[in-house]
């Protein structure tokens, strides 16, 4: 009797030994990617709305980090610099691109605006 109780068990736990169960939701994975960028674009959010125009270009990036974009070009002696902020979702692509970011424009170190406007006056 004890046989068959072994070789119950053991053929249950040779058949059960290869099966997993997915227990919540199947993109958990993605959920925490999700996660990271939509924190990243509240924290970009909030920080923006509380430049004033005439902050400088080294305390931006000291509240903001790293850009997603850059772009600077020299005019007539003055330096224009363009940081780029992810700050909205347009595309489930897994990637940022510019339109999915707010534009900080700085003339000589010193912010003069953000926003579409401000960057298509360049």
């Amino acid at each position: 009797m004890n046989y068959v109780k072994v070789l119950t068990v053991a053929a249950a736990m040779m058949a059960l030994s290869g099966c997993v169960v997915a227990i919540g939701d199947n993109d958990e994975h993605d959920s925490s990617n999700n996660s990271s960028w939509k924190k990243t674009q509240k924290l970009n959010n909030q920080v923006i709305s509380q430049l004033n125009l005439g902050d400088e270009l080294a305390s931006v990036r000291g509240q903001l980090g790293t850009p997603d974009f850059s772009e600077s070009f020299r005019d007539e002696g003055n330096e224009t610099v363009v940081l780029f902020y992810r700050t909205h979702h347009e595309h489930s692509d897994g990637e940022t691109s510019k339109d999915e970011c707010t534009p900080l424009v700085f003339k000589n170190g010193v912010l003069t605006g953000w926003g579409d406007k401000a960057y298509r006056q360049l």
